[in-house]
């Protein structure tokens, strides 16, 4: 979501003359988009934050904006008092105040009065920054803002606000126009995305969204994420199974595999429930890869609920699980009524379990792709290898002296490992005279 955000500011500046440059010495306007999705993050936001001020008490005519998650909905106000130096506080997804004060010579209001003022900023057509533009393969849509599950660890529906989705034709607009600049796959976006349209009765499913975008001319491939296991439906798995261009690749969270632990984070479903969502997943959508979220050390675990939760990714053998260990943020449920009660070097022990099964889980999988051919959509050239990846989200890369940017071409993988896969473009086959 970030990375669409700061296009979207970045596209803006633009519209105003701006263009990039990679020392911030150099610069006119300095963004700073945050994430606080963990404490860690927060915390590189406030020491980054603060590396600015010699800059700015060097050159005053500098505009500094601070932006995203960091800011919030309503936090500008505390942060001006504790950040005098910054000369704007923008909430996320919204580029206005910046431009305000760039246009006008002064800020908006720091606090959004309505949660739909969001949109303001994504109705027109983007244009992506120059840097990317022709040169991006695969581009974030961002379809639901916000998010109103509220999860007792979770810091998100209070500084991105309540779940707001996206007017579908700005969705269609918004698409057209970054095919229209080269774009060849398109990811939508949302803390729990099968949401969309929930909001607004007159809105498609996200189903029916992927229908429409299935349709667009340009565009080769679609994908969407997260998934919630409560919401995710037959009409979705449907649209997976049969639209051609949204590819068999599901981000659907576990968090925990012990019940007991899942009602603590407020989760609304069961570790059973979430074994059969998996086998309803493999069987409606051949060849599906799955991937997966796990929190280890959530307040209350313990060490048979642990080994629930290994149990369970070692009998699911998911493609991909992304590790975190707890800790507490500021503001959530979690945080107000529930001790942090399990300590740090059990959570690094868990974390580590978790992290070498999930490995050898991944060397197995990759290893069935050993010898075979896929196709694979390349995005980019880093250092003497192009980087694809195949329609089940696998990270592929290939030795070519041509350019491969945009193009999906079959690859037979000549090598794997746990966490990415090696290979050669198979040439095609010259029919005879």
């Amino acid at each position: 979501m970030n990375v669409a955000d700061s296009q979207r500011v970045a596209s803006a500046l633009e519209h105003l003359g701006y263009h990039d440059t990679p020392r911030p010495d150099d610069a006119d306007v300095i963004v700073l988009n945050t994430c606080v999705v963990r404490q860690s993050a927060e915390d590189k936001a406030y020491g980054r934050l603060s590396s600015l001020q010699p800059l700015k008490k060097k050159r005053p005519e500098l505009v500094i904006n601070l932006m995203g998650c960091l800011v919030g909905i309503k936090n500008g106000e505390r942060l001006k008092a504790r950040f005098p130096y910054v000369d704007v506080f923008s909430p996320p997804s919204d580029p206005g105040p910046l431009v305000a004060y760039l246009t006008q010579g002064q800020a908006q209001a720091l606090e959004l009065a309505e949660t739909e003022q969001r949109h303001a900023w994504m109705d027109e057509d983007l244009i992506l920054p120059a840097s990317e533009r022709g040169r991006l393969v695969s581009a974030h849509v961002p379809v639901v803002l916000g998010c109103s599950h509220a999860c007792t660890y979770c810091i998100i529906p209070y500084r991105r606000g309540v779940e707001v989705s996206r007017p579908p034709e700005d969705i269609m607009a918004e698409a057209r126009s970054l095919v229209a600049q080269g774009v060849k796959e398109i990811t939508l976006l949302g803390q729990i995305v099968d949401r969309y349209g929930k909001d607004h009765p007159d809105y498609p499913t996200l189903a029916g969204l992927l229908v429409r975008l299935n349709g667009l001319d340009g565009l080769e491939r679609i994908r969407f994420l997260t998934s919630h296991p409560n919401w995710m439906n037959d009409e979705l798995l449907d649209a997976v199974a049969e639209l051609p261009k949204v590819m068999p690749h599901i981000e659907v969270p576990i968090q925990a595999g012990d019940d007991a632990v899942l009602e603590n984070m407020r989760r609304g479903y069961t570790a059973q429930q979430y074994r059969d969502l998996v086998t309803k997943i493999r069987a409606r959508i051949p060849n599906v890869s799955i991937a997966t979220d796990i929190i280890v050390g959530f307040c209350g675990e313990t060490d048979e609920a642990f080994e629930h939760t290994y149990e369970l990714l070692a009998d699911l053998r998911l493609d991909v699980a992304h590790l975190a260990r707890y800790s507490p943020r500021e503001g959530t449920v979690s945080a107000r009524r529930m001790p942090d009660d399990v300590p740090d070097a059990v959570k690094w022990d868990r974390f580590r379990r978790l992290e070498e099964l999930q490995e050898s889980i991944a060397a197995e999988i990759h290893a069935r792709y050993l010898g075979g051919t896929t196709e694979v959509l390349f995005e980019e050239k880093v250092k003497h290898r192009w980087k694809g990846r195949t329609p089940t989200n696998k990270l592929v890369f290939v030795e070519s002296d041509g350019d491969l940017r945009g193009k999906v071409l079959p690859v037979q993988i000549t090598w794997t490992g746990p966490w990415s896969m090696q290979g050669r473009v198979v040439e095609p086959v010259l029919a005879e005279r």
